[in-house]
């Protein structure tokens, strides 16, 4: 074959770099979105927050005056030479703190264990062990997973360990009192042990405890359903202690070690907020999360002036990349207004009446209206969040399917959910609703859903199924 050369004509789409940083932008949680601007302004010397006062002429660290700085009344403008910093703080003042010293050492025991493991460590070290013993709690400590169950019974504890002339019944003691740690029901085989651990440390004297313990040692497996006269009658007790020992046992804590640890809480800040204002819904940008701002007039100004080459080349760059940063925010906080407009428009019956009155949308209706893309709705919602009146949501909670109703409309996914936990909270504990007497009652209320619909969205809503929901007391 013989080679040549051949033009051709043809169109294409291309994502150059500013439509890259506007669809990277467009997609950013809040927090990474307050990420990715501080870091711009700390790479960007041309970039700067529009609150921020004028920017200083540069000057060498001989001409700065740092009685600028000194506020009046503090100290006076001019002190002696032989000026000690003992004469102007007082002896009496209290040294200040740190990581070092004593003052350290004592934050570092105030603070609170971060894990269960560490919790029980502490507690292990204050506690009076021999070296062996304190070997054996620390490999009790070990296999203790996050809800405070052992993962290993004592002869595995024993075999591992390897140590000489150690007998089970050492190990079993070793274990009886690690069983008195706090939370209290660590270190237990299963449920039943955890649940017979709370009850033995309650005080001799709490109202059926000793019927509670029955129950668990006995009867832990029927406790959901079984009627309180059968189990009085195999307990030789009444059916009131029955009914207070049921009490006692709901109380208990089934999984201690989870009450423990880095519980620390993450707060959700909204990109959006929704208020009702003369009878009309607005919609308006967080202002905290958008913070606005603008070119460095000094330095944009050193474009103009002479100067090297790669000077004025390391500027203009700065200059076209602050620009074309500060046009992908206000293109994002744009389209973020664009879509949450439409979603307050279409779910007005939410903000007034609630999550029944929530109506099917999907994104390619958001996207018909505002012109634009699915793909660009979808980024526009993933990970937003919008403060209205009934609480904080994402975006992505106002987009739900339909469902037919027998008067030829329509009804959200989100809707039906709402009915079904309305109708299951209002149930008869003793006859709590099937599924099929859910569809029943959907129905009534003009709600086709099938059956295998209503399970999957009480699966969804972590309703168990009506036996597991029976109650007869």
């Amino acid at each position: 074959m013989k080679q040549s050369l051949q033009l051709k004509m043809g169109q294409s789409l291309a994502l150059t770099p500013q439509l890259q940083q506007a669809i990277k932008l467009l997609q950013l949680s809040t927090l990474d979105l307050q990420q990715a601007i501080e870091e711009t302004l700390e790479t960007n010397p041309l970039l700067e927050r529009e609150e921020d006062e004028q920017p200083l002429e540069p000057r060498s660290d001989s001409e700065v005056d740092f009685t600028e700085a000194t506020p009046e009344g503090d100290i006076g403008d001019e002190l002696p030479v032989d000026t000690r910093w003992e004469d102007l703080i007082p002896s009496s003042a209290p040294p200040a703190s740190g990581t070092d010293g004593e003052g350290g050492q004592f934050a570092e025991r105030d603070t609170e264990p971060e894990t269960l493991q560490d919790q029980l460590l502490w507690q292990l070290n204050l506690t009076r062990f021999s070296e062996t013993d304190f070997a054996i709690a620390r490999a009790f400590i070990d296999a203790v997973d996050a809800n405070g169950r052992l993962t290993q019974n004592p002869e595995e504890i024993l075999e591992a360990l390897r140590l000489p002339e150690i007998e089970i019944e050492e190990v079993l003691a070793v274990l009886h009192r690690l069983q008195h740690f706090e939370p209290t029901g660590v270190f237990a085989a299963d449920l039943r042990e955890c649940l017979l651990l709370q009850l033995r440390q309650m005080d001799a004297d709490t109202p059926h405890r000793n019927t509670a313990g029955a129950i668990v040692n006995r009867h832990l497996d029927s406790v959901a359903t079984a009627d309180p006269r059968q189990l009085s009658r195999r307990l030789r007790t009444t059916p009131e202690d029955i009914l207070g020992a049921l009490q006692l046992i709901r109380s208990l804590d089934p999984t201690p070690g989870l009450s423990v640890g880095d519980d620390t809480t993450e707060y959700i800040v909204p990109d959006v907020f929704v208020k009702r204002s003369n009878g009309h819904w607005r919609v308006e940008l967080n202002p905290d999360i958008a913070p606005r701002l603008r070119i460095n007039s000094l330095y944009a100004d050193l474009v103009k002036k002479g100067g090297s080459a790669s000077d004025k080349s390391y500027v203009q760059d700065n200059l076209q990349e602050a620009k074309v940063f500060m046009k992908s925010l206000q293109n994002r906080n744009e389209t973020l207004l664009k879509v949450a407009s439409k979603i307050v428009e279409h779910q007005r019956e939410f903000l007034e009446h609630g999550e029944e009155a929530m109506r099917p949308l999907i994104l390619a209706d958001i996207a018909q209206q505002i012109d634009m893309h699915e793909s660009t709705v979808s980024r526009a919602t993933t990970r937003k969040y919008m403060h209205t009146p009934r609480g904080i949501h994402e975006l992505k909670f106002f987009f739900s399917s339909h469902v037919a109703t027998t008067e030829g409309g329509e009804c959200s996914s989100t809707a039906i959910k709402a009915l079904i936990r309305k109708l299951v909270q209002g149930e008869d504990v003793k006859k709590p609703l099937s599924d099929n007497k859910l569809c029943s009652l959907l129905e009534d209320q003009g709600v086709i859903v099938a059956r295998r619909t209503v399970a999957k969205y009480r699966e969804q809503l972590h309703i168990p199924p009506s036996n597991e929901r029976k109650r007869l007391v």
